[in-house]
């Protein structure tokens, strides 16, 4: 086989053949954008620290609870409250509970508590009431209705644990459990798991259709979330991942005050957001049950007979983004039939397409499960992010330098320390091509490791050169070849350990140690499996070469 080898030459080695056409694939996905900036393919993406930028350190609020109350009490507090009378108890079981009233009540009212489906009958004018519920969604509509806020329900070892979607304090909970009966059994703050996944998925889906895919939000210690967001202001990145997206509209029914229409889950669709008579909008369609819904407030606050002094409102995380009358031809449709399109306007300047384009991010991604505190954040100007990147540029040239030197003083042969600096250069444009082709972000930790993998992969190609000379010269055959598999012996073995070592990193997921250890992973890959044979069989043919 070596002998084949060496008679076909270099040029017909599939080997060199894979090599060369990898680092022709890496260079023009390189310097493609410089050229055909239009395609969107290919080119270098920076992270903060090299392109400046702001970060964020958010903690989703809420907590973990596990409570007790009266199912009873509950009732008879809540209905007490909504009917504006007295509630008595009649009966209570696991599944149910029975109550009397004085006053007329009808099933569908009783329903509108959200407690559960209920039965109504009279009898010399008392009204009794039947409503199937039980203690756990008892409680959660309690607390839902207490806190105004949505409450999710867990299982765990230790029983149901009720999750609470805003701030709270276990002496605010307490004080909230004591009417009816209640106790804190125990108090966990922050959220679940569950939730803490499903707030990030929505941020990057959200900072995707803002056009920031390269943006990978991560989670850290099972608690918070760290965002990286290169190349954006930090007034941008509060607005984009600091506020929940949250969007209402309300109808005004006298002065200032409004009531509840519809929430953004009861959005369809969402369009581009676009400018129609030189005003910025986002149009979007609503569902049939949303456009019924809307249509009914609106006839009920009269808002399409007078639509002047009922203007429709919308709400953006209880920011006003949009306000203004039905249009005649609007309030006259809407008394026959719902409408479903419509559209949220904003202004015709600049910072009114940047609204629009934050409003249509929003709500194609939905609302965050929870709202999130702020509780880190900070600022890489451009001027110091270019400056981080001169360095670390200058810190490879070096690097590459020390190392040429090093060969040259052991070898004392450029024949030799030639194929490895080229060898060492083209596993640099190789990686840097593969982060091009996945838009991969470049940080500090990921040049760091990109400067090991120099580092490392000249120690291979030492190894293979002591390995193939034999007396200064190239040993016969069988010799070469029982050396040259010792030689990747050792080199596939110290690749295993790296890489076994860097795999936990990346699934611990250690914010930017992250980059480093995925940097080095990608870097020992391509050396052991592109790289290092093509130097060996390089070598081979120098040393051949010089024999001659």
């Amino acid at each position: 086989m070596n002998g084949e080898e060496g008679e076909r030459g270099l040029s017909s080695d599939p080997r060199v053949m894979l090599m060369v056409g990898a680092i022709l694939i890496s260079l023009i996905l390189l310097f493609l954008p410089a050229v055909f900036p239009e395609l969107g393919v290919g080119g270098l993406k920076y992270g903060l620290d090299l392109d400046g930028g702001s970060w964020l350190h958010l903690k989703p609020e809420g907590a973990l609870v596990q409570v007790d109350a009266d199912v009873g009490l509950i009732i008879a507090r809540d209905y007490g409250t909504f009917l504006n009378q007295t509630v008595t108890i009649t009966q209570q079981t696991p599944t149910s509970v029975t109550f009397e009233v004085s006053k007329p009540v009808t099933a569908k009212g009783i329903e509108s508590l959200g407690y559960g489906q209920a039965a109504v009958s009279s009898r010399a004018g008392i009204y009794t009431v039947v409503l199937q519920t039980e203690k756990t969604s008892a409680i959660t509509r309690f607390l839902e209705n207490q806190y105004k806020t949505e409450v999710a329900v867990f299982d765990s070892e230790d029983g149901i644990r009720y999750e609470i979607r805003k701030k709270t304090s276990p002496d605010e909970l307490a004080d909230i459990m004591q009417p009816v009966a209640g106790s804190v059994i125990a108090y966990e703050d922050g959220v679940s798991i569950t939730t803490l996944t499903e707030t990030k998925e929505i941020l990057e889906e959200k900072l995707n259709l803002f056009g920031l895919s390269d943006v990978k939000p991560v989670i850290v210690g099972r608690e918070y979330i760290l965002i990286d967001l290169a190349g954006i202001d930090i007034d941008t990145a509060l607005k984009l991942a600091g506020t929940p997206g949250k969007f209402e509209i309300r109808v005004q029914i006298a002065n200032n005050e409004s009531v509840h229409a519809v929430y953004g889950e009861d959005i369809q669709s969402v369009g581009f957001h676009r400018m129609e008579d030189n005003v910025w909008g986002v149009p979007f369609t609503l569902t049939k049950q949303g456009a019924d819904v809307l249509r009914q407030v609106a006839i009920e606050t009269n808002a399409v007979g007078d639509p002047d002094n009922h203007e429709i409102t919308m709400y953006l995380d209880n920011n006003v983004i949009y306000s203004a009358p039905l249009s005649y031809s609007l309030a006259q449709s809407m008394r026959v039939v719902p409408i479903q399109d419509l559209v949220a306007s904003f202004g015709s300047d600049t910072g009114s397409e940047d609204n629009a384009k934050e409003l249509e991010s929003h709500l194609k991604a939905g609302a965050l499960p929870v709202n999130v505190e702020i509780i880190g954040s900070g600022q890489v100007p451009a001027s110091l992010g270019s400056q981080f990147k001169e360095l670390t540029a200058i810190a490879g040239l070096l690097a590459i330098i020390t190392v040429s030197f090093m060969v040259f003083l052991r070898y004392r042969r450029k024949e030799i320390m030639l194929p490895m600096i080229i060898t060492s250069l083209s596993e640099v444009v190789m990686i840097l091509g593969f982060a091009s082709i996945v838009k991969w972000q470049l940080d500090l930790p990921a040049i760091t490791g990109i400067i090991a993998v120099i580092g490392t992969g000249i120690d291979h190609l030492v190894v293979i050169t002591d390995e193939v000379l034999y007396e200064g010269r190239l040993p016969p055959t069988k010799v070469y070849n029982s050396r040259i598999n010792r030689a990747f012996g050792i080199i596939f073995a110290a690749a295993s350990t790296t890489i076994i070592a860097m795999i936990w990193l990346v699934w611990m997921g250690f914010g930017a140690l992250k980059g480093f250890a995925l940097t080095t992973i990608v870097g020992v890959l391509i050396g052991v499996l592109i790289a290092r044979p093509v130097y060996a069989r390089i070598i081979k043919q120098v040393l051949q070469e010089g024999q001659e």
